[in-house]
């Protein structure tokens, strides 16, 4: 329990690091106030949205993908902060198309991928 802890306080420390550079650049002290005020996104909820459709997409054919994703969400889902961010939707799409991707895996269905 221990290392499930210092995983989740590890991912919420990462979420923090701005990898687009200074956002906030040009803006006033009142605009960058205004800003931190507002609620934000959670960002492994959008990866794990995203990773969900690859695996609601992919799964079928590669059963680990579904497996990985619906961990990964149902991990990350413990960083999300009622207080700073919006909403837990992407975390619940995430998971849902990750069980849709393992329940095809487990009963054998394909679908076909038209691209």
């Amino acid at each position: 329990m221990k290392a499930f802890k210092k995983i989740i306080e590890f991912l919420n420390r990462m979420k923090v690091i701005d990898i687009w550079g200074d956002r906030n650049e040009g803006l006033s002290n009142d605009d960058k106030e205004y800003i931190d005020r507002k609620k934000s996104q959670n960002p492994y909820g959008l990866i794990g949205m995203i990773l969900g459709g690859i695996a609601f997409t992919f799964g079928p054919q590669y059963g680990f993908i579904p497996v990985i994703t619906l961990i990964f969400c149902i991990v990350t889902f413990f960083t999300f902060d009622k207080e700073k961010e919006d909403n837990p939707w992407p975390f619940y799409v995430g998971i849902m198309l990750s069980l849709i991707g393992l329940i095809m895996v487990i009963t054998g269905e394909v679908h076909d991928l038209i691209i």
